[in-house]
């Protein structure tokens, strides 16, 4: 139920309106009634991933991943520090969880978006991280991977 509330929240600030009839005493009139639309949705999204630099839709938080994949991708992020970054549970709107795989044309959660642009899931994140694009595309960021640290550190 809470859900249906949030989402309806979310349609009413959207402004998206639809008018419907109303008979009152007889007379019609017609009362406008908003609703949320997939392009309200998309275009949310839009705005959400562009929010920062790192933006991840995942199950559950940061301080608590609700599935291996979540965890996994928070702590890639972690070890190469990147500790500020936007996080989206999509366990909590069932519109963001569907609308998040419609908009970046991927089936899975958790999802990461670097700078707008969509990164990938667990899979492609711990790809870029074994094969050392990850170090790279942080550094497009203008964030310095703490493994660089950690590697002149063991020198």
């Amino acid at each position: 139920m809470n859900s249906i509330i949030r989402s309806t929240a979310r349609c009413l600030r959207a402004g998206n309106t639809l008018y419907r009839s109303n008979q009152v005493n007889g007379h019609l009139s017609f009362v406008s009634v908003r609703l949320c639309s997939s392009d309200a949705i998309q275009k949310n999204l839009g705005e959400m991933v562009k929010k920062d630099k790192v933006v991840v839709f995942m199950k559950g938080t940061p301080a608590q991943p609700m599935c291996g994949f979540s965890n996994a991708v928070v702590q890639i992020l972690r070890m190469h520090g990147v500790d500020e970054y936007t996080s989206y549970n999509v366990l909590e709107d069932q519109d963001i969880r569907q609308g998040v795989k419609t908009f970046s044309n991927w089936p899975t959660i958790p999802q990461v978006f670097f700078n707008g642009e969509f990164v990938g899931g667990c899979d492609i994140l711990l790809q870029m991280h074994q094969n050392g694009d990850l170090v790279d595309e942080l550094q497009k960021l203008g964030i310095r991977s703490a493994l660089l640290d950690a590697e002149k550190e063991s020198k």
